[in-house]
């Protein structure tokens, strides 16, 4: 990748939670320096999203924006895919593997639609019907390939959703008690990437 200048990443301040985190998650995997830009979400976001809109940084209002090599990137899944195909991997190497690695995607989006609904107040649907019924699906994928990635051994862009879907869950108090095996298995070896690992441990509360 042949970065001008260090990217710069738009996002809420939020935590871990939300879709920003997806793509701050994929950048420290790939060893990419970037700027951290979090705004407060409270009573001055709507001001800050206009300011935003004005200087050109997002056109609906929202983050995550992505600045890199002189564009200005929205949309968190398709800010992966830009990563992805500029670094020549972290996808599919076939059409197929493509094809998955997109509806892997696409289950993603529609999981979170859902998620966020959540976050106004956790349904008995949403807990015992949609979630589970999300982490089946998503362990189909992955068992088709025998893990721990979507694609077998190689991680893809799709594969930082899913575990940002997990980690989202049970932040909010909605994740399975158990999650199928193949899940399971992709969480442990996704949070024992090295630049992840370090990621997550820097990121737990600091002990009084």
């Amino acid at each position: 990748m042949a970065i001008e200048s260090i990217p710069t990443l738009h996002y809420l301040d939020i935590g871990r939670l939300g879709r920003g985190e997806v793509v701050r998650l994929f950048l420290r995997d790939a060893g990419i320096e970037f700027n951290d830009v979090r705004h407060p979400y409270d009573d001055t976001w709507p001001a800050t999203s206009a300011k935003l809109k004005e200087q050109g940084i997002t056109r609906t209002g929202k983050v995550p924006a992505l600045l890199i090599n002189g564009l200005v990137l929205n949309q968190h899944i398709s800010i992966l895919r830009y990563l992805a195909r500029d670094l020549g991997s972290y996808d599919g190497e076939t059409n197929y593997e493509k094809f998955q690695v997109d509806a892997v995607a696409d289950v993603y989006n529609d999981w979170r639609t859902q998620w966020v609904a959540s976050l106004k107040g956790v349904t008995d649907e949403y807990r015992n019907k949609i979630v589970p019924e999300y982490y089946n699906v998503i362990a189909q994928y992955y068992s088709a390939n025998n893990g721990p990635y979507l694609l077998g051994d190689r991680i893809t862009y799709a594969d930082f959703a899913v575990y940002q879907s997990i980690d989202n869950d049970e932040r909010t108090g909605t994740l399975p008690a158990e999650l199928p095996e193949a899940v399971q298995k992709f969480r442990e070896a996704f949070e024992s990437r090295p630049n992840i690992s370090a990621y997550i441990e820097a990121s737990r509360p600091k002990k009084a």
